[in-house]
């Protein structure tokens, strides 16, 4: 059977488990904020609508996940909405799951009215223009080199 998707605000059992994939995996992003911090933060942003995240299940196990989200780079507040959090676990990848979580985002953006969606990753340029993402601009954050882009809805 496929994975499904789904929002993560019906499972929130996975909640903490997929802010601890994100918190590691973007550490750098997080070395100033405490994993329970964030746990917490990622929780409410189900509610609040800060990180509104979908994820991939195969029956109950946790397999990725995407978010919506208001706001995912301090330095550029004008931007909004925000692709962010994109991870998939690694017994789960080469399946095609995150491109199917990165258009569910964009689906739910566009169907909110959003006529425009921006990301930014430091690895992962190639991956996302292959995708219809284009580059807005490189910047230096986290002592690596970043890529903003958007992508049309």
């Amino acid at each position: 059977m496929a994975p499904r998707l789904d929002w993560l605000a019906r499972h929130m059992q996975h909640s903490n488990t997929f802010a601890s994939w994100i918190h590691q995996q973007f550490h750098y992003e997080y070395a100033g904020q405490p994993l329970p911090d964030w746990q917490r933060e990622f929780a409410e942003g189900q509610n609040n609508g800060d990180w509104k995240c979908l994820i991939a299940l195969d029956h109950d196990e946790l397999l990725g996940g995407a978010a919506l989200a208001r706001a995912d780079l301090a330095h550029r507040t004008d931007l909004r909405p925000w692709l962010a959090c994109v991870f998939v676990a690694p017994e789960a990848r080469g399946k095609g799951l995150a491109e199917q979580l990165i258009e569910g985002i964009c689906a739910q953006a566009k169907a909110s009215g959003e006529t425009k969606i921006y990301l930014h990753t430091h690895d992962q340029s190639v991956y996302y223009a292959k995708r219809g993402w284009v580059v807005q601009e490189r910047f230096q954050a986290w002592e690596k080199d970043q890529w903003l882009m958007a992508r049309d809805l």
